[in-house]
């Protein structure tokens, strides 16, 4: 659900895939399932997602539940808007305003689930949320600005991240040296002991950092192209 009168940029590798499967789904839903209804689901998979990464704290194997959680997200979260347009029931205002409200409570939960799992550290999790926001106020004002509503960057979108996150789960669950990995870095004269999700998060906060410096710059171009400025009147 986006705003009606910005375009949908979305190229990620399996988007042409991911469309036929979720109008197909759509086309399937009894007639009592509606959009805000799936979009509950997204947020119970949320919930589930960071409650599985709490509850590893007492086993790694509730990760399972985290992986299950990432289903229930995708299919809540991706489905509610494909089957207003399917139905013809498209709220475009408050669909924008509900999509991008709910998107950032489901990552609060994941985030800070993270956090709060054995695996990675809670300034860590934290940072990747901020940074998370960041790209996400970008996009909407792009989407104010420039009708351009942006949901992919480098190929990747939100099922792609969900699939990457749902490797590294299972690679933490049944790779016994990333499992069991631990470690100590000197950062300004403090030692400070990473996990098997902090190098990984790491890792992906560089990369993310990258590509948002990325986007500023090539978007300040652009309004600058569009915005020129004015000569001076002396």
């Amino acid at each position: 659900m986006t705003d009606k009168s910005a375009m949908r940029i979305q190229n990620s590798f399996l988007n042409g895939v991911e469309k036929k499967i979720l109008v197909w789904l759509a086309e399937r839903q009894p007639r009592w399932v509606f959009s805000d209804l799936l979009t509950i689901v997204g947020i119970v998979g949320a919930i589930m997602i960071g409650t599985g990464f709490v509850l590893s704290n007492n086993s790694v194997y509730w990760l399972w539940l985290s992986i299950a959680g990432f289903f229930v997200n995708w299919y809540g979260d991706s489905l509610d808007g494909t089957l207003a347009r399917v139905r013809g029931t498209q709220r475009p205002i408050y669909g924008y305003y509900l999509d991008h409200t709910v998107d950032i409570i489901n990552e609060a939960f994941m985030f800070i689930g993270v956090g709060l799992s054995p695996f990675m550290r809670l300034e860590l999790a934290l940072m990747l949320f901020i940074l998370y926001l960041s790209l996400t106020v970008n996009v909407s004002i792009n989407a104010h600005l420039k009708s351009e509503f942006k949901l992919t960057y480098g190929k990747l979108g939100p099922t792609e991240f969900r699939v990457i996150a749902i490797i590294l789960l299972l690679v933490l669950m049944y790779v016994k040296p990333v499992k069991n990995f631990s470690a100590v870095l000197s950062l300004c004269g403090n030692e400070v002991p990473v996990a098997g999700l902090d190098i990984a998060g790491l890792v992906i906060l560089v990369v993310l950092i990258i590509i948002y410096i990325g986007t500023i710059i090539t978007d300040a171009k652009g309004y600058a192209k569009i915005d020129p400025m004015p000569e001076r009147k002396d």
